[in-house]
């Protein structure tokens, strides 16, 4: 039991934390009448662009399970994204809706090494893709705000990312002793994929694209809301501003990034002259409607026959334990 909940106890007490500190700071009755004035048309609209980001997710995984020649229909890409969309946020941290993602994909019928690479490389080139918007939007950024601290920052940040896929696509260069044991040869299977991926130009150039459209797409969410808040902010302001807020929030520190995006976000409008109050109702209005769109992810979980499949997974590992612990039944496929 200590076990389960020390992630959410830890994650939910910097969460707190982090927002406690950013409403110590705000004017709490202005950012309460702002929150209420907001436009019901852009906030609409706001929510079909984060239904279309969704959208974008799915592709970009797809993408990278056409690049590993993994059989995964286009329909059931796009359900399993959104399955995992749902359980990020109902779980602690965006690791339990990969988790859960990699076993609807084995279910599917991928393979166990295709579900668990395709997941990671799809968060590589997520996380690839998002800190090279923030290189490619930093002249701008540094002509809005001069003196803004820590410029090399991204570029060096961008470089590591290089190196890292480069290390991944080497692991199968380890020494063959070390490939009688299970996790290496893992890595050996992650080091091919990786080269597939991203070795291959007409893969990895159209996943970053999808991955650079995915995070200019949230960044006109943010522009969306705060319009219908009456900001003063420019969508360029947004362009710029909001991909580091996002490279914050990948930080596996907080429950769905409660916390780290109020502070980043508060921060980094701050450098544009925006209140407190104002950042703090724009991060929280943010927040709501990520939830809010990710809901239907639990129903495409039951319509999917999630709890169909659990139950039969937990009938066949109890069938095998009582006539053989070394034997398991075939999972059925996922509808």
């Amino acid at each position: 039991m200590i076990k389960r909940w020390l992630p959410w106890i830890i994650k939910g007490g910097i969460s707190v934390g982090l927002i406690t500190w950013v409403l110590s700071k705000v004017d709490l009755p202005s950012a309460w009448a702002k929150a209420k004035a907001i436009d019901p048309q852009l906030a609409g609209l706001a929510v079909v662009f984060m239904l279309v980001q969704i959208g974008l997710g799915g592709v970009r995984w797809g993408l990278v399970l056409r690049s590993l020649d993994a059989v995964f229909g286009w329909t059931k890409t796009i359900s399993v994204f959104y399955i995992g969309v749902f359980f990020s946020i109902v779980l602690p941290g965006a690791v339990g809706g990969d988790a859960v993602r990699m076993w609807f994909a084995r279910k599917g019928g991928l393979s166990l090494a295709t579900a668990i690479n395709s997941v990671m490389l799809e968060r590589a080139v997520t996380v690839f893709s998002l800190v090279l918007l923030v290189c490619l939007t930093q002249p701008i950024l540094m002509s809005r705000v001069p003196n803004l601290p820590g410029g090399t920052m991204f570029p060096v940040l961008l470089a590591v990312c290089v190196i890292g896929i480069l290390v991944l696509a080497s692991l199968d260069k380890l020494p063959e002793s070390l490939h009688r044991w299970r996790l290496v040869r893992g890595l050996v299977h992650l080091a091919s994929d990786t080269r597939k991926l991203f070795f291959h130009p007409g893969w990895s150039l159209t996943c970053v694209l999808v991955g650079l459209a995915g995070n200019a797409n949230i960044s006109l969410v943010v522009y969306m809301l705060a319009e219908g808040l009456g900001m003063d902010v420019h969508v360029l302001d947004c362009l710029v501003l909001v991909p580091p807020v996002l490279l914050v929030m990948t930080l596996p520190i907080s429950i769905a990034g409660w916390g780290l995006r109020e502070t980043a976000m508060v921060t980094a409008f701050g450098f544009v002259g925006i209140a407190g109050d104002e950042a703090l109702v724009l991060s929280i209005l943010f927040g709501i409607l990520t939830m809010l769109t990710a809901l239907p992810g639990g129903l495409v979980f039951l319509l999917s026959g999630g709890r169909r499949i659990e139950a039969e997974e937990l009938a066949d590992e109890a069938a095998a334990t009582d006539e053989d612990p070394g034997v398991r039944s075939p999972a059925p496929p996922l509808p």
